[in-house]
């Protein structure tokens, strides 16, 4: 079956096509029930089936004869160590730690918080959640205290599960003293707290509260799984929110594994047996859905990765990497290739590894700018895939469908929509554009398996987020255009589009074009106010390593390229460079925060910063180039 047809297919006949993909599970109940609504405007999939998410990660794999497969590469140069870890013997850690959980009173439908670094033991004890029946809600490690304990007194967990320390390149960040503030800070108080000691670090426990993680396992015995129904929750994973209140999104058991398997299959074209490589955070949704679940579920070897693109020790750490596992795929922001092509403009890191077993390579989280997408497929020569999805939907909303029918690949475009998925563009009222024509992008209801349904305690908020602004959508945030084959352009979020003299423009359109200047590593383009014309575009630019230009000639070239490509009405008089722009810890550019910089507004300390220090390096810059009001 081609993609075109499997497409339709999805539209045309949801239940049939959605009920063929979850007979690839192994149920301890088949579901009947297929599509059935739900209350708020959202629906439920499969709600009368029943199964276990640990299980058909770990046990069905085993049973299948996999035991001996490798399951799991943790590869951590911020500690010069690596592990190669089975099917058994990751079921086996599984069991224990289950148990482990069991005898601290751990049931079905409790939450347990995991604040962890990439260590392997922050999958076993997500896995342990879900072969119990509990709810597992992953915190980025070294998140702030007040935003752990907000997230602690949101989803009231029995139990939070943490590590002495996390690494950053050479920096031991000790994670111990952050929960004990959370625990202060928070108003519901977990019963316990497990802590994993790393040797880099060593934390101290509160009698009575803090359980060492090693010895929390004498005498316990190895726990069974649990049945689960299809629409109880497996996870809870907290995303930002206007209000400033993380909103909870709940992904439930059994949509979840349909949508990830398919996924794993056919967007990314994996098979059991494949060495799989998510280059992200547990912390993040594609640390859950493309690090721990999705992998497993598959059968394939995926790869842990405790380390960064750059620094780990050099430019070379993902190519290493690829070369080392025999890596057939990955997943990674552009951000990490960004910065790897800044320190090794001409890749000359990769020509001392074998990358012949990647044959394509999927990226998504922020935009892929046409001068790194250009890079890579010169340096790599495999198709370089631009895809889209959101942590609300769990899985891609478009992509290249390489385990069906490969489409080729149009620059700035992130590919057709994903089966299943039925992307339009509408304008401010709802009503459908024509092609090319730049809107809201939106996804008609009902959305497919393992898109999030409600959030955590408050399903008016998603219902309020996600459903009224489009009745009978679901609104993605995002805006861009379809053009005549279907190919969807995302060009930003809604309100990334910038008002300049009565024309709308996108700031993505404009950094697309700065990024064009062989002397640029990255860049952001951010509205500025300016009392004549409401808003300008100014942007923000890193420069490549070696760079040899004065930054009066480059900002003169950047004007003038801008000029012509988007032209004179975007009004882009001013490109100051900066060291490095203030980026979340999955690599988004934190441009909200650029934006209320410039225009010297106050903003609260964003929680997903990775580097505090940025923000006072940016303002003294943008201060000193005179910007703003």
């Amino acid at each position: 079956m081609g993609y075109q047809q499997e497409y339709q297919q999805s539209l045309q006949d949801k239940e049939g096509f959605w009920k063929t993909q979850s007979n690839e599970l192994a149920w301890y109940k088949k579901p009947t029930q297929i599509l059935t609504d739900a209350d708020h405007g959202t629906h439920r999939w499969f709600a009368d089936g029943e199964l276990n998410t640990c299980f058909l990660a770990l046990d069905h794999q085993v049973e299948s004869g996999r035991g001996e497969q490798v399951a799991l590469y943790y590869d951590s140069p911020a500690t010069n160590s690596k592990k190669a870890i089975t099917y058994n013997q990751l079921l086996e850690d599984v069991q224990h730690f289950a148990g482990v959980l069991k005898a601290q009173g751990i049931e079905k439908g409790d939450r347990v918080v995991i604040y962890m670094p990439m260590v392997p033991e922050a999958a076993v004890a997500m896995l342990a959640c879900a072969r119990l029946g509990a709810v597992h809600s992953v915190v980025f490690g070294g998140f702030a205290p007040n935003e752990l304990a907000i997230r602690i007194n949101d989803a009231e967990p029995k139990l939070v599960i943490t590590a002495s320390c996390g690494i950053e390149f050479d920096k031991v960040i000790e994670y111990k003293p952050l929960v004990d503030q959370a625990f202060d800070l928070a108003t519901h108080k977990p019963s316990g707290c497990i802590v994993l000691q790393r040797p880099m670090a060593k934390a101290e426990l509160q009698a009575g509260r803090d359980i060492d993680w090693f010895e929390a396992h004498e005498g316990v015995e190895p726990a069974d799984c649990v049945p689960v129904l299809s629409t109880d929750p497996l996870y809870i994973l907290y995303t930002s929110g206007t209000t400033g209140m993380p909103k909870g999104i709940v992904r439930d058991n059994g949509s979840h594994a349909v949508a990830l398997l398919y996924a794993l299959r056919n967007v990314y074209g994996m098979k059991a047996g494949d060495v799989w490589w998510g280059a992200s955070d547990i912390g993040w949704v594609v640390g859950h859905s493309f690090i721990v679940y999705g992998p497993l579920m598959g059968g394939c070897s995926a790869v842990f990765y405790e380390g960064k693109p750059v620094r780990s020790p050099d430019a070379g750490a993902f190519w290493r990497v690829i070369s080392e596992y025999g890596v057939n795929s990955m997943f990674a922001a552009p951000t990490a290739f960004r910065a790897i092509r800044k320190e090794d403009s001409e890749g000359a890191l990769s020509k001392g590894y074998n990358l012949s077993s990647l044959r394509w390579l999927f990226v998504a989280g922020e935009k892929l700018d046409s001068s790194t997408y250009s890079w890579l497929s010169e340096l790599l020569e495999v198709p370089i895939i631009d895809h889209w999805w959101q942590t609300e939907t769990g899985w891609p909303m478009t992509a290249s469908l390489m385990g069906v029918e490969p489409v080729e690949t149009r620059l700035g475009s992130t590919c057709v929509p994903v089966p299943g998925f039925d992307i339009q563009v509408v304008d401010g009222d709802g009503n459908e554009l024509k092609d090319g024509e730049h809107g809201n992008i939106v996804a008609r209801l009902p959305m497919p398996p393992g898109v999030a349904q409600t959030i955590w305690n408050n399903p008016e908020r998603f219902q309020q987020s996600y459903l009224t602004a489009f009745p009978g959508y679901y609104h993605t945030g995002d805006g861009g255009f379809k053009d005549q084959d279907g190919y969807v352009y995302i060009t930003g979020r809604t309100d990334d589009v910038i008002n300049v003299s009565g024309h709308r423009l996108s700031t993505g359109e404009m950094e697309e074009v700065i990024a064009k200047n062989v002397n640029v590593a990255e860049c952001a383009v951010i509205a500025v106010a300016d009392q004549l014309k409401g808003h300008i575009p100014v942007g923000l630019v890193v420069l490549k390593e070696g760079a040899n230009i004065e930054e009066a000639a480059l900002e003169k070239d950047l004007v003038n390229l801008v000029r012509s490509e988007v032209g004179a009405v975007a009004c882009f008089r001013n490109a100051i460079v900066v060291q490095r722009l203030p980026k979340t810890r999955s690599g988004k550019i934190l441009r909200g925060i650029l934006r209320k910089i410039a225009d010297k507004e106050e903003y609260n300390m964003p929680s997903t910063i990775d580097d505090v220090s940025i923000l006072s390096e940016i303002t003294e810059t943008i201060s000193n180039a005179g910007v703003g009001r």
